[in-house]
């Protein structure tokens, strides 16, 4: 092919098959795309048939880019399996699913690629746009001679922990019988963070576990990667992308949002979206607290509990988004007696929902959250302040960055087992007290002011940077 910079960029994109890495990786693939690069994005064939099922006006025969092609994007549209039947229940059989993620899901992706640069001499495929998380990117990339870029969808600091992981095990803080308890001071660019602040899988004591070994793997092969794109904002964690530069390049480009985010036309969720705006409408500015807990962990029975009382004892409005699954696909029946037609008149319950939508109304004034990291940008770009509840993964993490370094949110609670009272009290005390809604409000508008800033800024001069870089990598090659 002609080794020329001017060349047309065509790009395979391919997200971990969760609701949380799917949106970024649909946001960036229109944003590349309106920067001229060709884009296949390729999704689960599960994922795919979860997407089509939740919209009301989408068959399995269509795919999700087919309003981007009429104004003029070329992104085209690949399903792939992961290696286990479409009707089998991948939220009952999670580490089946990871254990297939893990061994089979790569053989599959090999298929479809060669399959693809045999198919596309219009446009020759010349880059590998892969999630953090996939075990061989490295592999297939060199097999077909692409340029690899890992996309990271979480913070810098997660990233750099799960990258330090040898050094966290030479310092018995990780993979010890008796991990060490004290501040982890040693991580190239992290000033210090507590073992409770590290993601849930650097606190366990198993290691043996599926989700173990793809982190293992995982965080080995991103080392091979051409290039790292994270959905973060440099001047919110400058020093740890600093000390990540200096191993490979890096390049912050976050917050990573849909243009005009609001009314985005893609369709990118797994469950059917319901509408919220009209039982809002009738809310007063800032009344109402938003709750929701991902599309991904788990939530005990207990802690629904406890946090449904203490939704009632603080008299505040809400829209809890439940999932059918949230505690387990086969135990859908986990509200408190009679809860529903208690909160009648202060809240709705609803199975999911268009979170940038409902989060941008005016009438919400907090978000109660597991600390997903896509739920976090949300919030600060809609300067919505935040109660903590993280359940899992870089949850824990990510609570540190907007509790302690951020001061954006306050805990759920702050003892080790959710007590009704305590979850009371802290929605109460975000929604009513004025004295730590200005401080927290205070704080949020100077994030918010690092987002929309970074957005023209760092953010956008590392996106031409690493554009420039993927093209000169392709001439080179």
């Amino acid at each position: 092919m002609a080794k020329n910079q001017q060349q047309k960029v065509h790009a395979i994109m391919i997200p971990y098959p969760f609701q949380g890495h799917v949106i970024p990786f649909v946001h960036l693939a229109m944003k590349l795309a309106s920067r001229g690069f060709t884009i296949t994005f390729v999704n689960t064939h599960v994922v795919h048939q979860q997407i089509s099922q939740a919209q009301t006006n989408m068959t399995s025969a269509h795919d999700i880019f087919d309003e981007a092609r009429k104004s003029g994007l070329d992104i085209r549209y690949a399903t792939v399996s992961d290696g286990l039947p479409l009707d089998l229940d991948r939220s009952l059989n999670h580490d089946q699913h990871q254990e297939s993620l893990l061994q089979a899901s790569g053989s599959h992706v090999d298929q479809l690629i060669g399959k693809l640069v045999a198919e596309n001499a219009d446009a020759p495929v010349t880059c590998l746009i892969a999630d953090t998380f996939f075990v061989w990117p490295s592999l297939i990339a060199k097999k077909y001679n692409l340029v690899y870029v890992s996309f990271w969808t979480e913070p810098a600091l997660v990233f750099t922990l799960y990258y330090h992981l040898d050094l966290l095990k030479q310092n018995g803080h990780f993979a010890s019988k008796d991990n060490r308890r004290d501040t982890i001071d040693y991580i190239p660019g992290v000033e210090a963070i507590e073992p409770r602040d590290l993601m849930s899988y650097l606190q366990a004591t198993d290691i043996t576990t599926v989700l173990h070994r793809i982190i293992d793997k995982a965080f080995a092969d991103v080392k091979k990667a051409d290039f790292v794109i994270c959905n973060t904002v440099q001047e919110l964690e400058q020093d740890t992308l600093s000390a990540l530069n200096q191993k490979q390049p890096v390049y912050a480009i976050g917050p990573i949002l849909a243009n005009d985010f609001a009314k985005t036309k893609i369709a990118m969720s797994l469950w059917s979206e319901s509408d919220c705006s009209q039982w809002l409408n009738t809310k007063a500015n800032g009344s109402v607290l938003y709750v929701s807990f991902g599309s991904y962990a788990h939530v005990s029975k207990h802690d629904i509990v406890e946090i449904a009382h203490g939704l009632l004892l603080s008299g505040v409005n809400f829209v809890w988004v439940l999932r059918p699954d949230i505690v387990s696909s086969d135990d859908t029946d986990i509200l408190p007696e009679k809860f529903e037609e208690n909160a009648r008149q202060k809240g709705l319950i609803v199975p999911w929902c268009h979170q940038i939508a409902v989060l941008s109304h005016p009438a919400i004034g907090g978000f109660l959250t597991h600390c997903g990291w896509n739920s976090i940008m949300e919030s600060i770009w809609c300067g919505i302040p935040l109660i903590c509840f993280p359940i899992l993964t870089d949850q824990f993490t990510n609570r540190k960055l907007v509790v302690h370094d951020w001061k954006l949110g306050i805990n759920l609670c702050n003892e080790k087992t959710i007590s009704r009272e305590q979850v009371s009290k802290n929605i109460a005390g975000l929604m009513c007290d004025e004295i730590l809604n200005t401080k927290l409000m205070n704080e949020m508008k100077k994030v918010r002011r690092t987002l929309e800033n970074a957005t023209d800024g760092s953010s956008d001069k590392n996106f031409e940077d690493f554009i420039n870089a993927v093209k000169v990598n392709i001439v080179s090659r």
